[in-house]
């Protein structure tokens, strides 16, 4: 009996092809996929797609130290695209700084209408979808193409003064691999068709003084050391995020702007005697079309000199780097693979699909919009459990709903 076989409950009575969704969440759940870090999860996959559909190709691409992705059928034909790393790694170590938990995430679980566990959002849900969808439309000839990459999440490459190259499965894939005609973004999100998503933009602001002791609360500059004042940077960036989002609206689009601060870090734990002379803080901006990031970056830079100039961070320099994952990117509204996932969507769910403005969700959508491929984003929604907020709840019916949609666009 295949793991997780026996939670698989009165599911198994449905369609074939809905069961096969949730044995490849199992599949999924049963190895842990963190950014860079995915060549277990994606051998595992692979492992169970051979045995499960040994007539398709199943090829594991491996890149970079860690990285890996899942590939398969005609290289010519429509993408399908979803990715294998999850938003956050699942080691209770490492995202403790986050989740503010010490305990490992719970197992999958499945009942007659719905799934939950951790990852599924973020994005192994609409990856099992995309990956029946791909098998439904290769049992029927139809030369489509899936692609379950590594490193699909947003990442910073932000270090210090410096940066380290950025690589992911996806950009590998489109080095060494034909262009297609069309893609499918196969990622959760509003219940509608994306063809237009704003951009991604890592900030990092530095406020930098001089160190000293605890027991000469004068010897650091300022007195106390940065992170005694940082009460004002963190009202100084909360300004400029308001007055960013106000300003950088986006009408006639299905984007908007959107940020935060996400990081702000200061000191050593193991070494709190000593008085820090560097606060730092990490802040993600969703971009609109024609942003300039340097722009929003000097905004950013001038409020927080502003707020600090009369102060005790006075002396103090103000730096913020910049680190563009991609400028927002839109594929034509009258594009055929736009058109066809509008009928897709008229057939699956009787309508058409809503309109949608002020979206601030990036994929890699835009990075495939940057090789000139028309792209659509569209995928289930998820829910936070209520029992764990780690975890996501999304509903099966939702999933095979999606899966269907995925394998007529393919068509």
């Amino acid at each position: 009996m295949a793991p997780g076989r026996r939670r698989l409950g009165p599911f198994l009575s449905r369609a074939p092809e809905d069961a096969d969704i949730v044995r490849a969440l199992q599949v999924l759940a049963d190895v842990p996929s963190p950014y860079g870090h995915e060549a277990a999860a994606a051998v595992r996959l692979a492992s169970w797609c051979t045995a499960r559909w040994p007539w398709i190709d199943w090829d594991v691409q491996r890149y970079g130290g860690g990285g890996a992705n899942l590939q398969a059928g005609d290289p010519r034909g429509v993408l399908l695209y979803s990715h294998l790393d999850t938003s956050l790694s699942g080691d209770p170590a490492e995202d403790r700084p986050i989740t503010a938990r010490a305990d490992a995430p719970p197992s999958l679980k499945v009942t007659a209408s719905e799934v939950s566990g951790f990852g599924l959002g973020v994005a192994r849900a609409p990856a099992a979808a995309a990956l029946i969808a791909f098998v439904s439309a290769a049992s029927r000839g139809i030369p489509a193409r899936l692609l379950l990459a590594g490193s699909g999440t947003h990442r910073s490459m932000l270090r210090g003064h410096g940066g380290i190259t950025r690589s992911t499965g996806l950009d590998h894939y489109l080095a060494t691999e034909p262009r297609p005609p069309a893609a499918i973004v196969a990622k959760g999100g509003p219940p509608t068709i994306l063809w237009e998503e704003p951009g991604a933009l890592y900030l990092r602001l530095r406020v930098v003084g001089r160190h000293g002791a605890v027991l000469a609360r004068e010897s650091a500059d300022p007195p106390g050391g940065v992170i005694a004042h940082a009460g004002p940077v963190i009202e100084a960036v909360e300004r400029w995020r308001a007055a960013y989002v106000a300003s950088n609206q986006a009408p006639g689009t299905q984007v908007g702007p959107a940020a935060g601060i996400g990081s702000l870090t200061a000191g050593r734990p193991d070494k709190p005697d000593l008085l820090p002379a560097l606060l730092e803080a990490g802040i993600y901006v969703v971009t609109v079309p024609e942003a300039d990031p340097q722009v929003i970056a000097g905004a950013l830079r001038s409020e927080v000199e502003t707020a600090c100039a009369n102060g005790p961070l006075a002396t103090c320099t103000i730096e913020v780097d910049v680190d563009e994952i991609h400028p927002a990117a839109a594929t034509p509204a009258n594009a055929w693979i736009v058109r066809t996932a509008r009928t897709a969507w008229q057939k699956e769910f009787g309508a058409a699909p809503p309109p949608i403005t002020g979206w601030t969700g990036s994929t890699d959508g835009v990075a495939l919009r940057a090789h000139g491929i028309d792209t659509v984003r569209l995928g289930p929604a998820s829910r936070p459990s209520a029992e764990d907020p780690r975890c996501d709840v999304l509903d099966l019916a939702s999933l095979a709903a999606y899966a269907r949609l995925y394998a007529h666009l393919l068509s």
